[in-house]
């Protein structure tokens, strides 16, 4: 993974999150949320590097079902900050799936890595899921990701490549598997503003997230 030189400023990143953040999709049909389809998602066996470090306090249940995976294919940064600001980037990726999963809009575990407009959204993909009687089966992948310091705040932007072709939702009442055919639909940039440690906390935290569809870039 690559650590780029380039610089942001919070401002920047808050204006542009508010008009890009993904709204909650779904309607009570037989077709699974469209956030999702363009959102976030996990897995049942984390990896270790997207598994919190053993010195953070309380750590929350990010355990998912055994036929979701989540699968992050990063490789980790130089610098240690940004590992840990890349490690929590990707506990609140599971954590989103874990809500999802356990059908809890109240879960605890986003509400653990998420501040702010984070946790709203966190939320609110949530409770659309549950709206609609689903839940997500299949592999949700992350990679191409990438580190960016932000200059005005001290945080650090993480963004990384999306693919949830092979990821779909599943009927709670039916089990049934909403399939879908790939396109360019299932390719997505996920960018992450994570705010570092403040006073006692010891870890970081997303505090904002933008959701990018439709990403060339991002096919493979």
């Amino acid at each position: 993974m690559a650590r780029s030189a380039l610089t942001i400023t919070a401002a920047t990143f808050t204006a542009t999150a508010a008009l890009l953040l993904t709204a909650c999709g779904g309607g009570g049909d037989d077709s699974a949320p469209d956030d999702i389809k363009g959102a976030e998602t996990g897995a049942g066996s984390p990896s270790a590097s997207a598994s919190a470090p053993s010195d953070q306090p309380d750590q929350p249940d990010l355990s998912l079902p055994t036929d979701l995976k989540v699968d992050f294919d990063v490789s980790e940064p130089s610098e240690e900050r940004h590992t840990a600001a890349l490690g929590n980037a990707q506990n609140y990726i599971l954590a989103l799936n874990h809500g999802i999963t356990a059908q809890d809009p109240e879960d605890p575990a986003y509400q653990f890595y998420a501040l702010g407009n984070a946790a709203k959204y966190a939320k609110k993909q949530i409770q659309a899921w549950v709206d609609d009687e689903w839940t997500a089966t299949g592999t949700d992948s992350y990679y191409k990701a990438r580190t960016d310091d932000v200059s005005d705040s001290g945080g650090v932007l993480v963004t990384m490549c999306r693919d949830q072709s092979k990821f779909f939702g599943k009927n709670v009442k039916t089990n049934k598997v909403k399939y879908t055919e790939g396109s360019l639909n299932d390719y997505q940039e996920f960018r992450l503003l994570m705010k570092p440690p403040q006073g006692a906390q010891k870890i970081w935290k997303v505090l904002q997230i933008e959701v990018q569809g439709r990403v060339k870039d991002c096919r493979r």
